[in-house]
């Protein structure tokens, strides 16, 4: 993972939520660098997010994000809206970003989350001829 810290870190981004949202982030990012172990990640303490790419630009190379609420975390999708989501995963009603609400580990755990981060990863690097 490379991480772009301009804009913060991912522990300043996460320092305002419960310990057990901290404990869901955390998770979820060691799953997206499961997934993809050379991922950019950019965290933005000012907007309590960490995004996360096969570049470091947030609009065209970020595929996800993590944002850390007070009791639970989200896992964002950049184009989540262009992705496949057969378990019904996704929330959100924007043009392209798309989330899934984690409020327990076992939510970070589930295999149609891994497929969609899989997916979503394998779209931004097809749309960017990676």
């Amino acid at each position: 993972m490379q991480t772009v810290d301009t804009h913060g870190t991912f522990d300043d981004v996460v320092s305002a939520s419960s310990p057990d949202a901290q404990d869901l982030a955390r998770r979820l990012r060691a799953l997206i660098i499961d997934v993809y172990p050379d991922v950019y990640e950019v965290p933005w303490t000012s907007q309590r997010i960490a995004g996360y790419g096969v570049g470091p630009k947030k609009m065209t190379e970020h595929f996800s994000y993590i944002a850390a609420q007070k009791d639970y975390a989200s896992l964002g999708f950049n184009y989540g809206a262009t992705l496949p989501d057969p378990d019904g995963l996704l929330e959100g009603t924007g043009n392209l970003f798309r989330h899934v609400k984690i409020r327990r580990v076992e939510d970070v755990e589930r295999p149609a989350l891994r497929a969609l981060l899989e997916a979503a990863m394998a779209e931004r690097q097809a749309a960017l001829q990676r």
